[in-house]
């Protein structure tokens, strides 16, 4: 099969396509590069550094399938260029969708958000429950999913809303909630809860990836939305969960920060994927990939202090 995967070199990206090559696809991996370039060479993979905005530079000729990550990522990120992040997550999603469709791509895998309910005070968040997004992110991962869903009588459509990633990649974050918690134990021996009471519903990498997979090239799961996350537990759990793994005090703090997400992923399970890792094994990894000298705080693991250096806030300091 011949994939097409936007954001190939991002957080999950940089997991998920040497998985694809080692599955025998061929590969289409188109980023900006804005956090480096973290594919190694293939002779299945094609890498294109290019804006996914530049429609006309994305080539879609041959390709059975879209898995279509890139975004401006999470709140704060957004938060930096509202009209960037309506350009990306939004306009060019339209843009994707209509050329896919033109050029006869048979499926687009979509990675929305699960943030896109918004604060639900439900402990089973389904995908039958009204979006209520409270950000402009999670304004803009719902208004991409209706878009693409408008295509579902042309093209096999799911979009998929994970839970938090973490766990280790060759494009590392430190700003999601077990991966910077994990990071602060590591380099500093204390973690600092802001709060602690805020649920966030959890998702391995390593899980993320076999959930595209999972749909990949199957079109008789029906085009929708489905969620991905299985752990739903609060940031002071995840902070106990480190100090079992690395020996570490936990300062808890005062927050203003109310949002708490829970996800219900039943819909995804009667699918027949059935996940095979926990927080706890991205703890142990990240923990083995920190000794090795793999990990280190710099500010492009960081994506708003990195979009801020590469000028791509609106707002002047």
């Amino acid at each position: 099969m011949k994939i097409l995967v936007t954001g190939g070199s991002g957080y999950k990206g940089s997991v998920l396509i040497p998985e694809l090559l080692k599955d025998g696809h061929q590969v289409v991996s188109i980023d900006t590069n804005w956090f480096g370039d973290n594919l190694d060479d293939h002779p299945c993979l094609t890498k294109i550094k290019e804006d996914i905005r530049n429609i006309d530079a994305i080539p879609m000729d041959g390709i059975d399938s879209i898995i279509h990550l890139a975004n401006i990522a999470n709140d704060p990120a957004v938060e930096l260029s509202p009209n960037l992040s309506w350009e990306v997550n939004v306009l060019a999603s339209y843009q994707i969708v209509d050329k896919a469709w033109r050029n006869g791509v048979s499926q687009i895998i979509y990675a929305s958000s699960g943030s896109v309910y918004g604060i639900k005070e439900e402990l089973k968040v389904t995908e039958d429950l009204p979006l209520v997004p409270i950000s402009v992110y999670n304004k803009t991962k719902m208004v991409a999913e209706r878009v693409f869903l408008s295509f579902k009588e042309k093209i096999d459509i799911k979009c998929i809303r994970p839970a938090t990633v973490c766990g280790f990649s060759p494009r590392m974050r430190l700003d999601v909630s077990v991966n910077m918690l994990t990071y602060q134990a590591l380099k500093n021996g204390k973690i600092t809860v802001f709060g602690g009471n805020q649920t966030r519903p959890n998702i391995h990498i390593n899980d993320m990836v076999n959930v595209y997979k999972h749909f990949l090239g199957v079109n008789d799961i029906p085009s929708g939305c489905y969620n991905a996350g299985f752990e739903n537990i609060s940031i002071l759990e995840i902070a106990e969960e480190v100090s079992k793994v690395i020996n570490t005090e936990i300062v808890v703090t005062k927050s203003n920060d109310p949002r708490s997400y829970r996800q219900d992923s039943t819909k995804l399970l009667k699918t027949g994927f059935r996940p095979k890792y926990s927080i706890c094994d991205a703890i142990k990894e990240i923990k083995s990939k920190f000794e090795k000298g793999l990990i280190h705080g710099s500010d492009e693991k960081y994506t708003v202090k990195w979009m801020k250096k590469l000028g791509l806030s609106e707002f002047k300091e």
